[in-house]
């Protein structure tokens, strides 16, 4: 009796396991690299719905897929050795449409639209995409096109929760890498990113947690959080964490290679190359509760604060940050009243930030660190410590007599400033600002003073070293109510 017993167990066993698992061969796929798999992917997916969830297994080919649509309770598993390949569309052919969206103009297009993507999901919870595999956009554009059949993004998620995205890679992914929106307990963890524009982009969520990913974006940013007005409605990004990564703007395809190349010279905006981390620039929502630790930036730009549409930046800490080879700014920290918003939404605040122990070697020196908000709106209770920059140098002491203009309605980038009158901080509408234990060098003569306040009320600099002794000075003040201490 007990033999049967055994033998029945053992039946369950099997018959439970083999609903558990669907392998997309079994329903049709070639992994040949030109038949279009995407049919066969879904309808996988959808016997694993139809079995109350399930893993669904890509083993070892090339899958040439339109867009794959994600459902609930599903994981998503590329085996080593497998290739999610995004097709080129064909006379029309090819992903799904971007569905209509009433809030259009309040962010660019690729936010807008969620479904004109290689992988995409909308209001699901329990989600996976894992495994030792790629995912390869070559058939999605890089822009915002229209045209039917055209996907511009590699992974798509909206007002979903309970996601996890671990171990994959990812290579020329189109607009986003991973566009996340309105997701709620979002785990990144261990992706290796080499694309042709933005990386991760986490826009409205909230619980989220980005570790030991590499991402290399020369032409848009790496791991950039936004607030946008996409879902149409106002949402803060909040809670989140991004730590261990490493994020930088090598040639494309030249991280995941290993050749680290540094032959292209350009992003698209003309801005030299992008990488980095960043807040903004979508900003109609906030960001809060924001931590980012133990990262690294290389040939890239740096570090990157914005809110420009209305959103509220708050409580954000930043550190253990080592940042080489850097091409703008090692520090920006923008409040600017571009209002892409709905109507009446007022200007935006920023305040109660934290930066320290950040390590910076090789910076272009044109615009140096810059912290700027706006009149009558002030950036408010800054606190940067522990902090070492090696500039580049070469400002001239014409330079020294400019005069930033505002430019309150363009686009957040250092550059909107022209080159600024200081070679270490510009730090101008602000107030509680405490700059202590910091160390700036040079690399050849920089003539510019080192630091100029402009309508900053309550500032304090606490062992600040400034390593240049052709500097005429340390401090130029500029419509400062208050004195400044410096000890």
């Amino acid at each position: 009796m007990k033999k049967y017993i055994g033998i029945i167990l053992l039946a369950i066993t099997a018959h439970t396991n083999a609903s558990t698992f669907f392998n997309v061969k079994d329903f049709g796929a070639k992994a040949d690299g030109k038949t279009i798999d995407s049919p066969a992917i879904n309808s996988a997916i959808d016997a694993a719905v139809k079995a109350g969830g399930g893993t669904v297994i890509l083993p070892a080919g090339t899958y040439a897929s339109y867009s794959i649509r994600l459902k609930s309770n599903i994981c998503l598993q590329l085996e080593a050795g497998a290739t999610l390949l995004a097709a080129f569309p064909e006379n029309g052919i090819g992903y799904d449409a971007a569905e209509p969206n009433a809030y259009n103009k309040y962010q660019d297009f690729g936010h807008s639209h969620w479904q004109n993507s290689l992988i995409w999901g909308e209001n699901l919870e329990n989600v996976t995409i894992c495994g030792q595999g790629l995912i390869d956009g070559a058939g999605l554009t890089r822009g915002e096109s229209r045209l039917p059949g055209v996907g511009n993004k590699a992974i798509s998620l909206k007002l979903c929760r309970n996601v996890i995205l671990r171990d994959v890679k990812m290579q020329h992914c189109g607009h986003f890498a991973l566009l996340a929106t309105g997701v709620d307990n979002l785990t990144v963890d261990n992706l290796l990113i080499d694309t042709n524009r933005d990386g991760l982009d986490i826009d409205c969520c909230r619980n989220v947690r980005i570790s030991n990913c590499t991402v290399n974006s020369p032409w848009d940013d790496a791991i950039v959080l936004k607030a946008s007005y996409g879902l149409g409605f106002f949402r803060d990004t909040e809670n989140v964490t991004i730590t261990n990564c490493f994020v930088s703007g090598y040639d494309r395809g030249s991280v995941m290679n290993g050749t680290y190349l540094t032959d292209e010279p350009q992003a698209p905006d003309q801005g030299y190359v992008t990488g980095r981390i960043k807040c903004g620039t979508e900003s109609s929502g906030g960001f809060k509760n924001i931590a980012i630790t133990n990262c690294i930036f290389e040939h890239c730009r740096g570090l990157a604060l914005e809110t420009v549409d209305g959103g509220i930046l708050e409580d954000i800490v930043i550190s253990n940050i080592t940042m080489r080879d850097i091409v703008n700014s090692p520090i920006f920290l923008r409040l600017g009243a571009r209002m892409r918003s709905p109507e009446n939404t007022a200007v935006g605040q920023m305040k109660r930030i934290s930066i320290n122990n950040v390590n910076v070697y090789n910076a272009d020196s044109r615009y140096g660190c810059l912290i700027s908000g706006l009149p009558g709106h002030a950036i408010e209770d800054i606190k940067l410590s522990n902090i070492r920059i090696v500039y580049k140098g070469g400002g001239t002491a014409e330079q020294a007599q400019l005069t930033p203009p505002e430019s309150e309605k363009l686009y957040p980038e250092p550059w909107m400033f022209g080159i600024i009158p200081s070679s270490a901080f510009y730090i101008r509408h602000a107030k509680n600002i405490e700059i202590s234990d910091v160390d700036i060098s040079f690399m050849q003569p920089d003539f510019r003073p080192s630091i100029q306040l402009d309508d900053v009320k309550g500032s304090i600099f606490n062992h600040v070293r400034i390593n240049q002794p052709d500097a005429p000075k340390t401090f130029v003040l500029i419509n400062s109510d208050e004195p400044l201490v410096y000890k």
